[in-house]
């Protein structure tokens, strides 16, 4: 490529300058840009603004890349940067990064500037760009699917932090043929971020539940239903919440937190997991704290979960798992519309080699299937 100005509405790209040092620094030793882009110095300090613009960046565009300020149409100020590295020309191929300062956020531009850098990679004649992003980075995720990015899969150890530890990047890419976007999501979010009858209240699960989600999933009668028997450490379920919207974004599963409607407070969760894209089916679960039993809050979220299941997402099936001695959990299920289909024998791993595999029985509900009618629930 080279160093042109690209137009992208609200913003532009244009080449940096020595006087954009100041706005250089502001945006990059913002804490998110230093978290998520770990090839950047911390501190970010004057000297190195100075030495991005007079050599690192004319060394990307010697290299074959891109190394672009992302600046306001209107005032020609500095909001962000973007660019392309790892050029493998013989491929047709190169990694595309941005950054956008902290004032700028929430306002596309990331988006825009996304587009038209891409538009202007393919017409220079590259075939494939990649962004690569950690997993607990939903924003920049959005910004992949907003631009037309689909996600290919998991890059393992394939970043780098500052401490010389690895972690997993995940791979969006987009052909020089496919559309900007946005790209279709199968997994939407929820309307006003919330599904609720008044009584419950499902929400996407989030870092802050952390918590609340270890107390629920290392209590005894939570462990003995887990695939496979054992309790998750505090890391796992870390993770787990980390990682929820990444999970959501790329069509994996949808992680509810589930609460009181009228508290707020946390009382167990439940969660849709898309095993078969194919064939339009999900598989869904769910877990109460003790204190929240008894006054059918679970037969209500899965109530709440299916409706959403089947109208916006569209599947066309539903199922879930029981112990057969899990006769509480059986009971949720039929109260929430769901029919008993079979025993699949041995499905599980057993807790230890001299244990047998335990069976599990086969619930489901289709969108055709009558609405349940309400029981007098508690609550």
């Amino acid at each position: 490529m080279t160093p042109d100005v690209v137009e992208a509405g609200p913003v532009r790209l244009r080449p940096y300058r020595p006087d954009d040092a100041g706005d250089l620094v502001a945006g990059c030793a913002d804490p998110v840009n230093l978290r998520f882009n770990p090839v950047l110095p911390q501190p970010y300090t004057l000297a190195d603004a100075r030495w991005w613009i007079t050599e690192g960046a004319p060394a990307a565009w010697r290299g074959g890349g891109a190394a672009y300020a992302i600046v306001d149409a209107d005032t020609d100020r500095p909001v962000g940067g973007a660019g392309l590295s790892q050029v493998v020309p013989g491929r047709g191929q190169a990694e595309l990064g941005y950054w956008v300062a902290p004032q700028a956020r929430r306002r596309g531009i990331a988006t825009a500037a996304t587009r038209a850098l891409a538009t202007a990679a393919f017409r220079a004649g590259l075939a494939r760009l990649e962004l690569l992003i950690q997993a607990e980075n939903p924003a920049s995720q959005r910004v992949a699917l907003a631009a037309g990015f689909h996600p290919e899969g998991v890059r393992r150890s394939a970043g780098l932090g500052r401490d010389g530890s690895r972690y997993d990047l995940l791979a969006w890419v987009r052909l020089a043929d496919d559309p900007p976007g946005p790209l279709p999501r199968p997994l939407p979010d929820l309307p006003d971020g919330r599904l609720t009858d008044t009584v419950v209240t499902l929400r996407r699960l989030a870092p802050a539940d952390a918590e609340a989600l270890h107390r629920l999933h290392t209590r005894p009668e939570v462990v003995a239903t887990r695939v496979r028997p054992v309790p998750p450490t505090r890391a796992d379920i870390d993770r787990r919440c980390a990682v929820a919207e990444s999970d959501w974004l790329t069509g994996r599963s949808a992680d509810f937190a589930l609460c009181d409607a009228v508290t707020g407070t946390m009382v167990g969760g439940c969660a849709l997991i898309y095993d078969e894209p194919a064939t339009g089916q999900a598989m869904i679960g769910y877990s109460l704290l003790p204190e929240a039993r008894g006054r059918g809050l679970a037969t209500r979220a899965v109530r709440l979960l299916a409706g959403w299941a089947f109208d916006p997402v569209g599947l066309a099936r539903l199922w879930a798992g029981t112990a057969p001695w899990n006769t509480a959990s059986q009971r949720v299920l039929t109260r929430a519309g769901f029919h008993r289909e079979g025993l699949m024998r041995a499905r599980l791993p057993a807790p230890d080699p001299d244990t047998p595999r335990p069976d599990t029985l086969l619930w489901s509900r289709l969108p055709t299937d009558p609405t349940p009618t309400p029981h007098p629930l508690p609550g």
